[in-house]
């Protein structure tokens, strides 16, 4: 058998903040509907009604001092370590993000220069040929950027490519809306490397796919639902309903394809490691993913979950929840050399994507 080209993660990192915001932390929270109505249920029942949906009990805000590209770093840095790969010799650095940089004094998005730039700067990178740039495709931009990274290491154009996933939203969250519950910041990097093997190994197939007819602006930007905060002022919104029902009716018939394209059974995926958005919406996409495969029951301990603590951090839920299983951190949780798993996410655009990876 021909040796080919494959692409191999060799090192992982993540960045938790340390600052936890519980449930309660909310009850003081004068929340509206999007017609710009007080909401008259009491807090205390808005929270409990939240909590039994997302089973989101609490989450993580980034420190004052922090911005996007900053724990981007950090993340990077672990990963880095964890891979022992000179910074110098990195190819490419791709920074999968939404809103840049937004300091807490400004509250405003900075992209310039590109989270990367910055990213490679705080590294101290001298190398002019590690090319770093940023992709924005919603939650699922850091599986997009190490798809990308992908097709750059197969085609012999990169051998090694930093792949971060960063976001902090809670500065763009609208306080008075009850979504803004579910938003947390975080970050999660991989290095992913070119291996030579003579079996399929790392990324054995991707999958990906954008649904703008119809459903582009379920998530989206616009004013607090607040009538007396200033409509200049924009936040992140979101039809959750309609999400909800797009990601059932879409990501198990896109994941049962990339699945059917690495040439494996439902069987022979041990974890599927998926978007952190909501645990309700999340079981029932395994659920029908399976269904899909003409089984019933889901095998116990298939889809570890972080969001009851760390809630959504966007890009960054599946590199973290990713870097927690391989150092061993999430209970049940465990994967051995040859096990085949899936990375899956679905996102503003709306976007959704997947990626078979077999462990070496």
């Amino acid at each position: 058998m021909e040796y080919q080209i494959y692409s191999v993660i060799t090192g992982t990192g993540s960045y938790i903040p340390s600052r936890v915001v519980k449930n309660e932390d909310f009850m003081q929270n004068k929340f509206f509907s999007p017609s710009g109505e007080p909401v008259k249920k009491d807090n205390r029942e808005i929270i409990e009604k939240f909590k039994e949906i997302t089973e989101i009990e609490e989450r993580r805000y980034v420190e004052d001092e922090y911005v996007a590209s900053d724990i981007g770093t950090f993340a990077a840095q672990q990963a880095l370590e964890a891979s022992g790969v000179d910074p110098e010799t990195l190819d490419q650095i791709i920074v999968a993000h939404n809103f840049g940089d937004v300091s807490k004094e400004t509250l405003q998005t900075d992209i310039l220069p590109s989270l990367a730039s910055k990213v490679k700067y705080k590294l101290r990178i001298q190398n002019p040929f590690c090319v770093a740039y940023d992709i924005l495709f919603g939650c699922p931009g850091w599986i997009q950027a190490l798809i990308q990274a992908d097709f750059h290491i197969k085609s012999g154009a990169a051998r090694r490519v930093l792949v971060i996933g960063t976001e902090t939203l809670s500065r763009v969250s609208d306080p008075h809306d009850v979504d803004s519950m579910i938003y947390s910041d975080g970050a999660g990097a991989v290095v992913l490397e070119a291996r030579e093997s003579e079996r399929p190994v790392g990324i054995i197939s991707h999958i990906t796919r954008t649904d703008t007819f119809d459903n582009a602006w379920l998530l989206h930007m616009g004013p607090s639902y607040n009538p007396d905060v200033e409509k200049s002022k924009q936040f992140l919104k979101m039809n959750g309903r309609k999400v909800y029902e797009y990601a059932l009716q879409t990501v198990p018939p896109t994941v049962r394809k990339v699945i059917e394209d690495a040439g494996i059974d439902i069987s022979d995926v041990k974890k599927v490691l998926i978007h952190q958005a909501n645990a309700k919406m999340d079981r029932a996409i395994l659920e029908r993913l399976f269904k899909l495969f003409g089984l019933r029951n889901v095998p116990d301990y298939t889809m570890p979950l972080t969001i009851s603590n760390f809630g959504n951090n966007s890009v960054a839920t599946v590199p973290v929840l990713f870097d927690l299983v391989i150092k061993k951190e999430l209970q049940n949780h465990r994967l051995h050399s040859g096990d085949h798993f899936i990375f899956t996410s679905v996102g503003a655009g709306m976007n959704i994507n997947a990626i078979v990876y077999r462990m070496a």
